[in-house]
């Protein structure tokens, strides 16, 4: 049977289009012994998914009173890219979500594109105490515009401001879009700010109340610029947060969705190190340094959450890309948000960099281990014979061996099936491959094997790895690289393998976690 839950859900939200509930209706009485899981075989564990119909970027990131809000783009009528909404839901802990109904809906300004969302703690624009402010861009065929709406009840109910919209485009800017605003400085003597993209620039706008925006600056025509920028987000970190090396230093970060050109192909997410004075930005780096915050193929539309409670700067992308991202071979759902990741800033020989890892919360999700240490391992032996399933937390750190050619996993492995990934020890990078992952033919671009440069720390590589049914993620030494990558495969595809090539490897530490969720 159906998960009950699930169902309630679907009817709870109104978010299914007459086609889409003929065709869930017309499988649940074709064979109403299906699963969920038979019904959505791709369908991830700890990773948020709409319940149903489309998703893309994370909007409206904020926590408040015990709940982390997500606010995402929604097609509530189809499973590819149509009409925006935003849709919603909290969460506790980043991993269990609640699915509540479509926070904003399109009306005669247009549809409802990216943007954010604020905790108005001194009530600046008058929509009450504690007001949660969401600022979008509002879109036609034409113009993109920026306007704000307004909830006094956690968010469960949305008014549109009636002077929307609250931010027009300079004349013939058509890419004028992804609002993410902020309060800089002190209650007293701060203002909020607007990042907001325009082509391969960004643009910084100040209001003192979320309604009256003044032209503060612009940044761009750096680093990559081969295809439209969009999503900012703009952020301080400390660097060097080991206390050991900490210096009470800290940078902003800028990150920026840029739409094709990422190092995997198509669409993807860098960021830029600098300093930011309330009004603007600069760069630390040459105008032509390119930093990529994930080098896999499905991370896009980063953002952090405002007002994180233990003072963490924490977000998460979009897992897709817009190579193929309207043709995914999934069912009733399109779309997902990556784990959630803690952020920091670390210095490094080539100057300061990002750095990414899981959120704690994930380790409540561990169940059954498995751990080695100091083990040797050749080309004729699998370590991990005998162990199987499909979401797992990999900690696997190894001494690199001039003399080797490759280490590395092969995961969700079954007949003529495998998805492979690792370290390649000659040319210095990560490797990822999936053209025999599982269901590939959706798109020609899929299959395509992607690199990260990654260099030893003291002749030592980290991997940490994330499995969860149709996702890979993969953060290398200590978060400084990440790949994130979407997989396809069977359900009888569940092996996991350890291989080296060119010898014999000495695995310091190898530890594997079954996830249970």
């Amino acid at each position: 049977m159906l998960n009950s839950d699930y169902f309630e859900k679907l009817i709870m939200l109104k978010t299914i289009s007459r086609k889409g509930w003929t065709l869930f209706l017309f499988l649940i009485l074709m064979n109403s012994s299906f699963s969920q899981t038979r019904l959505e075989p791709y369908r991830l564990a700890f990773h948020f998914s709409p319940a149903a119909a489309w998703m893309n970027d994370p909007n409206g990131l904020v926590y408040y009173d015990g709940e982390y809000h997500l606010f995402y783009q929604h097609n509530p009528d189809d499973t590819i890219w149509g009409p925006m909404h935003w849709g919603h839901a909290v969460s506790p802990d980043l991993l269990h979500w609640e699915h509540l109904p479509i926070a904003l809906y399109p009306d005669n300004l247009g549809t409802i594109f990216s943007g954010s969302a604020v905790i108005d703690w001194h009530n600046t624009a008058g929509f009450g105490k504690e007001a949660m402010v969401a600022i979008f861009t509002h879109a036609d065929t034409i113009t993109q515009q920026q306007s704000i709406a307004y909830s006094t009840d956690k968010g469960r109910t949305w008014t549109k401001y009636s002077g929307n919209p609250v931010l027009v485009p300079p004349s013939g800017l058509r890419n004028f879009r992804d609002p993410k605003v902020f309060w800089y400085g002190p209650q007293d003597k701060g203002h909020w700010v607007m990042a907001l993209a325009a082509g391969s620039s960004i643009l910084f706008f100040t209001s003192p109340d979320l309604k009256t925006w003044t032209s503060s600056g612009g940044f761009g025509i750096q680093g990559a610029t081969c295809g439209v920028w969009e999503t900012p987000d703009l952020f301080e970190l400390p660097i060097d947060q080991n206390p050991i090396n900490k210096t009470n230093e800290s940078r902003w970060v800028l990150m920026v969705g840029i739409g094709d050109c990422a190092p995997a192909g198509g669409s993807g997410q860098q960021y830029f190190v600098g300093r930011f004075n309330g009004q603007t930005f600069s760069n630390d780096n040459e105008k032509d340094t390119v930093l990529w915050a994930d080098y896999g193929a499905d991370f896009y539309a980063g953002q952090s959450w405002s007002d994180e409670p233990k003072g963490r700067r924490i977000w998460a992308g979009w897992l897709n890309n817009w190579k193929y991202a309207n043709t995914i071979p999934t069912s009733v759902w399109r779309g997902a948000l990556t784990l959630p990741r803690d952020l920091g800033l670390v210095q490094t020989p080539e100057g300061i960099r990002l750095t990414q890892k899981p959120i704690a919360e994930l380790e409540n999700l561990r169940k059954e281990s498995w751990h080695w240490e100091n083990t040797t391992i050749t080309e004729s032996t699998n370590l991990l014979e005998g162990i199987s399933g499909e979401t797992f937390e990999i900690l696997l750190e190894f001494q690199v061996d001039p003399a080797l050619n490759r280490i590395g996993l092969n995961l969700r492995v079954g007949d003529k099936t495998k998805t492979t990934l690792g370290y390649g020890i000659k040319a210095k990078h990560l490797f990822f491959g999936r053209a025999e992952s599982g269901e590939v033919s959706f798109s020609k671009d899929f299959s395509l094997n992607h690199i990260a440069p990654l260099l030893p720390q003291d002749g030592i590589i980290k991997l940490h790895i994330i499995l969860d049914h149709s996702s890979v993620e993969i953060f290398a030494n200590d978060g400084l690289v990440v790949m994130t990558e979407l997989i396809f495969p069977s359900d009888d595809a569940t092996g996991l393998e350890l291989f080296v090539d060119g010898g014999t490897v000495n695995i310091k530490q190898l530890t594997i976690h079954r996830l249970e969720f």
